[in-house]
Parts: structure tokens; C-alpha cells; sequence
């Protein structure tokens, strides 16, 4: 339960940040969903590609550049079949792994055709181009004869709003007929030396396996995209970065030789051998650029990539995860990433509540936001791509509200204190009003006199400066449920003022809630140690009564006891007894029941009271009124009329001769022996019977006749019982 109190507390004192965390999560979140953040995510994704550390060079692509030098030299574009030709039985002579030729052939350039179509025949690894499109007036065909050979892959890029690529295409279904991307096809003939071929992943059959990597297929809502375009095996692109200053390397990540030099023989073998090399324009005449994560600058102007060059990208994210494991990028799946920003703005609510400092708030504002940014840039070194946009927005958006929020409830706290200052110094009783803090902000004169401390010593202090520590809880405890009820709640405690003098006061403490919000404890305090020190006297003196009383009432009953029992045997004496039978007779008058009346006389008791002396008498009557009271039952009542003279009334008997066994039952125990201080005593009893209502409706002749027929018993031997 303690558990329980303390967690219900805690939400209580969190609530507002709670709910402005959650409005302003819910409505980021929303925005979201509209896809009105897709470009700023983005946009923050590129700046945290460019902040990664450099990556070593790729050295298994090598790029043969068409540039304007190469078209210069050629002098038409497009380049005839024979500059092909020959292209491609240099790169031959130098044994590439595989050959990309990234230009579109499906037409004759004379002169050379035929030169061409024998340099496809006799180049088994090489892989041509086509644009592919559910629309036969866009795609553009592969070359023929490379296309029966099963040497084509698309070259198909897919484009953000934003116009930059991120993504990368695997395969594509067109007519119901699957195709391999141009990068794809490079990368496998790249990796079939290696003993690596597609198979189908682990954690989803649908899934590309290749070596040590896993590609996931993109999905419409991963990371920051809303609602994308998936068709086909699409792949979030992990892209290197390799510094581009590098003396080995042109471009961005790839060494680059242009078509000129090829076909010059100025081009080291071991550039070509053993490796990819890609055919494809990089001249600014021909327009074949496009933008990706690298191109915006955080500094500079916009730096597009040749076509050719993002291929080599394609194609050296699939070999490095493959052989390597270089991660590719991931996501988190949705209810991850809604936490994730949830969790921000409740931080975010948090952090500005705490600090009450203007300066230091947006320092550690700006603190968390780099807090926030480090975070996604850590994730994205493990290849993790974050949201980070809406997690800032929920982050400032929550911490700007929670200010405004302090700031006003500060200035109506302000209002309220002064309000609350006028009203209760206009009261003579002692009042203290309290923050949620339980510290005091507004105390009356009447207080501060009866506390005997100044206003200013008091205020924004707590309980627990002034009074001792049992007082303390105490007060701290009332506090408490008033705060945790919201209901009045009157208590009376012990105070101690700053002379040491404890008081007994009786304090009404109600909650009040202001404009803001801004919750309020206001005690009044009654003075009540006179009237509790009456009430004392007052409860001794009641219970100096009380116990007169009951020591009457003990003497009482002990009067009562004596005047119905006979002090000797402790039996009802005659008065109890004469009582005892007339209730009983009416008794059995109203339930039509018999009352069995036995008169009991011992027999030799005068002989043994002069032999052994009175006191030996007196023992042998407390046994024998011992042995009567064992041997009837507990509703039967034996009564001691004088002397060795006994009476037994025997209630709701069902017949006559019921009693008659009980007077043998009293015969046989009476006779048993008795032993007097080593005297052994056999003594006996005559008995007298009368049973109501046969015998008599009247008590006094129910009496007489059985202590007549007792005497009968008598003259007829004794030990013996005779009926009326």
C-alpha cells in the first residue's frame, strides 16, 4: 500500500509534465503521419552521412570516365561502336572481374557494329543497361545480342520528393517477368569468384541473402519516409564516405581514369585487373547527375554525382556486406520510434521544469538537443538511422510549453500570494498557507506571533526547521492527505512555539487552486490547551467516578450474594430458593411442564457433629452440597435451607418417576464414604418427593408435603425416598 501511496504521488506531482509531453508527442506525431516532416528528416539524415569519419578508398570499382577530354578526342556523341569496341577489348586484355558498360546501346553507331557485337560475344562479364518502365514510350531497350546472353541490368533510380537518391533497386517485376539492377548484376559476378550466391535470408524467406549480409526490403513508412513508393526490392542506401582530397582517388569514393587514357594505354593494369570497372559519361555536356546524401553541403555549394558514380556506389554497398558485414542501414520498427519521441518530449518537460533559471534553462536546452543529435549520429555510425527531427520538435516543443506554463503559473502564484496576504491578516486566528512543496509562502501576524518567529525567518521554509521531528510528521502526514484528497480535514496536534511551550491546537487545513493551477494548503488554527486541559480534568474526574461506581456495584453484588447463598456451602439459601421455585412453577404453568420438588435430610449427621465436633459437621455439609451439585444437571438448583436440611428443585421433568431416580442417584452419592481428617464417615438421607402439578399449584404446599413425606422416609427406615 506504502508503494502504491508513493507511486500515486509521484503521478500526481508529474501530471502536467505528463500531459504536455503527451499533447505535444500527439501532435508531432500527427504531423508526422501527414508526412509534413519527410524533407527535414531527410534533410538532417544527409548531415549526418557528411559528419561520418572517412572510410578507406574502394579499391575493387574503377570508373572509366567519359569526360569532356574523352569526347573531345572522339568528337561525337554517341560514341561510334568501333571506340567501343576497342574500350572494351583493352579493359579485356587487362582481366576485370566484371565490366558495366553504363551507356545505352540499343541502337547501331556506325561505323564499328560489328566489331562491337563481336567484343559482346567474346566478353562473358560484361553487363549492359536498359530503363525499364511499365511504359513502352519512357524505357529504353538493352542491346540485343547482350540481352539474349542474359548480360543486362536496369539502371533504374529511385527518386525522393526532394530529388535526391537514398534508395537503391535490387530487382524489378515488369509483365510478371522479374529483373536484376544493373549494380546488382556487377556486384554477383563480383562475388561468384568469391564462392557467393543469392540465397534466400534467414529471418525472412523473401529476403536477399548474400554472404554475411541481409538486404531488408524497403518499406512505405521506414525511418523518416511516409507513405513511399516500394515497388520492387528496394534498399536503403548506406553510403561511404571516402574523402574525395585523396591523391589516389577522383570523384567521390572511386579511382577514375577517363576513356581517353584507356584507349591511349595509359592506364596502369593493376587498375583494371581483378576488379569492376564501369563504363559511364561523367561529362557535364551530357546531364547524366544526380543528387545524393553527399551532394548537400554543410558548407558550399551543391555538389551533384555522375550516374555512373552512384552505381559504384550501389554495387560497393552490396560487395562490402557481403564480404565484409559492413552494416547496412536499419530502422526501428514504429512503436520504437513513437516511444523514442515520446520519451524526448516528457524529457524535454522534465528539464524545464526542474530549472527555474531563464539562462541556465536554455542552456541545458541546447545541451539535451546536442544530447538528442549525438545520439543519432552515434546510431547512424552502427548503420541506425533515428528519427531526430521529431524528436527535437517534441523535445523544444515540450520545454517551451513547460516555460510559458512556469512563467504563468509564477506570475499568478505572484497574484495569489498577494491576495491571500490581505485576506488572512484580516483574521485574529493563526493561518499559514503552504506550496505543494509543504514549504510556507503566506503567513498572517497571528501566526508569526504564535509561533513567536518573524515573517521573513518563516517564509519558504518548512515544518521541519521550527518543530521538533514528531511534530513535524505529524504536520507533514496531514499535509499530505489534504493534497492527496482535495477534501477539508480538521486534526488536532501538539505545537511547540519558539519558547519551548507546547501547545494543543485544533488545525483546519482545505486545498485551493488558483487561475494557474497552482495548488494552495491553508491552515487555520485554533488554540485549544485550556479547553483540552478542562476536558482532562473533566475525564479524571469521570473516571474517579466510574470507579467508585464500580467498586459499589462490587459491593452490591457481593451484598446480593450473601443474601441469597449460605455462606457455608456457598448454596442458595431459603430466600434464593423460595424465589427459584414460585418462577420456576409459573414457568412450567405456561409451558405445561413438571416440576420435580425433592426435600433432603441426612441421616446421622447430629451423631457425627457431636463426635467430631463442629467443625468436622461443617466440612461434611460443604461435601455433601459439593456432591448434590455434581450429581444434577446444571438447570436444577439445590438449595441449603438450615442445618443438614437440603432442597432440590428438578425443572421440566418429562415424568413422575424421572424424579425418582434422581433421589436414588442423590442416595447413592450421599452414602459414599467420607474422610474426615482421617475419621472415615458413611452417613445417609431421607427424602421427600413432591411433583407439580400433581401434587399441588402451590409452592408453601409443595413444600410441606414433601417435607412430610421426608419424615415418612424417616420412620420408614431412612436412606430411603418417599413421594407425597
Amino acid at each position: 500500500m506504502r508503494l502504491l501511496f508513493a507511486l500515486q504521488q509521484s503521478l500526481h506531482q508529474r501530471r502536467r509534465e505528463i500531459f504536455t509531453a503527451s499533447s505535444v508527442a500527439v501532435c508531432i506525431l500527427l504531423l508526422r503521419s501527414f508526412g509534413l516532416m519527410q524533407s527535414s528528416e531527410w534533410a538532417a539524415l544527409d548531415y549526418l552521412f557528411q559528419l561520418r569519419p572517412q572510410e578507406p578508398p574502394e579499391e575493387r570499382i574503377t570508373i572509366v570516365a567519359i569526360d569532356e577530354a574523352s569526347l573531345d578526342q572522339i568528337g561525337s556523341w554517341p560514341i561510334p561502336d568501333y571506340y567501343i569496341a576497342q574500350l572494351l577489348q583493352k579493359l579485356k586484355d587487362n582481366q576485370p572481374r566484371a565490366i558495366g558498360l553504363d551507356i545505352y546501346r540499343n541502337l547501331p553507331v556506325e561505323p564499328g557494329y560489328q566489331d562491337l557485337v563481336y567484343a559482346y560475344k567474346s566478353t562473358p562479364n560484361l553487363v549492359g543497361i536498359q530503363l525499364l518502365s511499365n511504359n513502352k514510350n519512357v524505357s529504353v531497350p538493352p542491346p540485343p545480342l547482350l540481352n539474349q546472353r542474359h548480360q543486362v541490368g536496369f539502371n533504374n533510380v529511385v527518386y525522393d520528393a526532394d530529388g535526391k537518391v537514398r534508395r537503391s533497386l535490387l530487382y524489378w517485376h515488369v509483365d510478371n517477368q522479374a529483373h536484376e539492377s544493373f549494380a546488382l548484376k556487377l556486384a554477383l559476378l563480383y562475388l561468384k569468384a568469391k564462392g557467393i550466391t543469392p540465397k534466400r535470408a534467414k529471418s525472412n524467406p523473401e529476403y536477399l541473402r548474400l554472404g554475411k549480409a541481409e538486404f531488408h526490403r524497403f518499406q512505405p513508412n521506414y525511418g523518416g519516409y511516409i507513405g513511399a513508393d516500394n515497388k520492387g526490392y528496394q534498399m536503403l542506401s548506406n553510403f561511404r564516405k571516402v574523402d574525395s582530397r585523396n591523391s589516389t582517388v577522383e570523384g567521390y569514393s572511386f579511382r577514375r581514369v577517363s576513356l581517353r587514357d584507356v584507349l591511349n594505354g595509359q592506364v596502369q593494369p593493376s587498375w583494371i585487373k581483378d576488379r569492376i570497372v564501369l563504363i559511364g559519361s561523367t561529362a557535364s555536356s551530357l546531364q547524366d547527375f544526380v543528387f545524393f546524401p553527399y551532394s548537400s553541403r554543410l558548407i558550399g555549394t551543391v555538389k551533384p554525382v555522375a550516374g555512373i558514380e552512384l552505381q559504384a556506389y550501389f554495387i560497393s554497398e552490396i560487395i562490402s556486406a557481403a564480404l565484409e558485414g559492413r552494416p547496412l542501414l536499419k530502422v526501428w520498427s514504429d512503436p520504437i520510434e513513437w516511444f523514442w519521441i515520446c520519451a524526448w518530449a516528457y524529457v524535454g518537460a522534465v528539464v524545464s521544469k526542474q530549472i527555474k533559471r531563464p539562462g541556465i534553462s536554455c542552456l541545458s536546452i541546447l545541451l539535451f538537443c546536442f544530447v538528442l543529435t549525438g545520439s543519432a549520429y552515434l546510431a547512424l555510425l552502427f548503420a541506425w538511422w533515428i528519427p531526430i527531427v521529431p524528436a527535437l520538435l517534441t523535445f523544444n516543443g515540450s520545454a517551451i510549453a513547460i516555460i510559458y506554463q512556469v512563467a504563468y503559473r509564477q506570475e499568478e502564484l505572484k497574484r495569489s500570494k498577494e491576495f491571500l496576504h490581505q485576506v488572512i491578516n484580516t483574521i485574529p486566528d493563526p493561518i499559514f498557507v503552504k506550496n505543494e512543496k509543504h514549504q510556507w509562502i503566506v503567513l498572517n501576524e497571528a501566526y508569526c506571533q504564535f509561533i513567536g518567529y518573524p515573517e521573513n525567518v518563516l517564509i519558504e521554509r518548512s515544518d521541519y526547521d521550527f518543530f521538533p521531528q514528531h511534530e513535524a510528521d505529524i504536520f507533514r502526514a496531514s499535509d499530505e492527505l489534504v493534497f492527496q484528497s482535495q477534501q477539508p480535514h480538521e486534526n488536532e496536534e501538539e505545537f511547540t512555539d519558539s519558547h519551548g511551550m507546547t501547545h494543543v491546537i485544533a488545525t483546519k487545513r482545505s486545498l485551493h487552486k488558483d487561475a494557474a493551477g497552482n495548488f494552495f494548503l491553508v491552515g487555520v488554527i485554533r488554540d485549544i490547551t485550556m479547553r483540552k486541559r478542562m476536558e482532562d480534568e473533566l475525564r479524571r474526574a469521570a473516571a474517579d467516578l466510574s470507579r467508585i461506581n464500580q467498586e459499589l456495584k462490587i459491593k452490591e453484588d457481593h451484598l446480593r450474594y450473601l443474601a441469597y447463598h449460605d455462606p457455608l456451602t456457598g448454596l442458595p439459601n431459603r430466600k434464593f430458593f423460595a424465589e427459584q421455585l414460585q418462577e420456576s412453577l409459573l414457568w412450567a404453568q405456561e409451558h405445561n411442564l413438571l416440576i420435580g420438588l425433592l426435600f433432603i435430610d441426612l441421616d446421622g449427621f447430629k451423631q457425627v457433629n457431636d463426635t467430631l465436633g463442629h467443625e468436622m459437621g461443617d466440612r461434611l455439609l460443604v461435601t455433601i452440597a459439593r456432591r448434590l451439585t455434581h450429581c444434577l444437571r446444571s438447570s436444577d438448583t439445590v438449595s441449603r435451607l438450615g442445618g443438614d436440611e437440603f432442597t432440590v428443585i428438578l425443572r421440566a421433568i418429562p415424568k413422575v418417576p424421572v424424579a425418582a431416580r434422581v433421589a436414588e442417584k442423590i442416595l447413592a452419592t450421599i452414602t459414599e464414604p467420607i474422610l474426615l481428617e482421617g475419621h472415615l464417615t458413611i452417613i445417609s438421607a431421607s427424602i421427600g418427593i413432591s411433583v407439580y402439578p400433581r401434587n399441588s399449584q402451590d409452592s408453601e404446599i409443595l413444600i410441606k408435603l414433601a417435607d412430610n413425606a421426608m419424615y415418612r422416609a424417616k420412620h420408614l427406615g431412612k436412606n430411603c425416598y418417599e413421594f407425597a
